[in-house]
């Protein structure tokens, strides 16, 4: 566990040039506390109905101190980080690889009612830009990046920069 925390912490040193220590980092950035609760909630909502029903309680709670909603269903890598985290929304099917980067605002948001994988897929080492919108069952490749703003509504290639509303490549 310890060692989860670590990496987290030394994942968002490495990726935001305003964090000064690994103190200022483990006390003060709301993104990495919601992924932190979000691996408690996720364990709980595995655990069956009594716990799904304390996954959902917590998680609307970690919403409230930092402003990050994440379903505790979605399933979330390692080193995974938040920049500023105020806004950001995860769905419940929303699957999220190692080593991704996102910034306020963005939101991994389903396209239908029916209980399917309605929720996009980001790869390892993808990068979401500030206020991204990414609808439905997509896939975002590895090492991608969705520019700011942009609503992304299909699959983003490994490696490829998409950006606009709709989203287009531009690499």
């Amino acid at each position: 566990m310890f060692d989860r925390i670590r990496e987290d912490v030394w994942a968002m040193r490495e990726r935001d040039p305003a964090a000064k220590g690994w103190l200022e980092v483990a006390c003060c950035y709301p993104g990495l506390h919601a992924v932190w609760a979000h691996r408690l909630a996720h364990r709980c909502w595995n655990g069956g109905p009594a716990g799904r029903l304390f996954a959902r309680l917590f998680s609307h709670l970690v919403r409230l101190l930092t402003g990050v909603e994440i379903h505790p269903a979605a399933e979330i890598g390692r080193r995974v980080t938040i920049d500023h985290g105020m806004g950001v929304v995860i769905g419940e099917t929303a699957e999220i690889g190692d080593d991704v980067h996102m910034y306020h605002g963005v939101t991994l948001g389903g396209d239908t009612n029916e209980p399917v994988k309605r929720h996009p897929t980001v790869e390892e080492g993808a990068q979401l830009g500030a206020n991204a919108t990414l609808l439905g069952d997509i896939t975002i490749g590895e090492d991608a990046a969705v520019g700011a703003g942009s609503v992304v509504t299909q699959d983003v290639p490994a490696g490829a920069t998409v950006v606009g509303v709709p989203a287009e490549r531009v690499d």
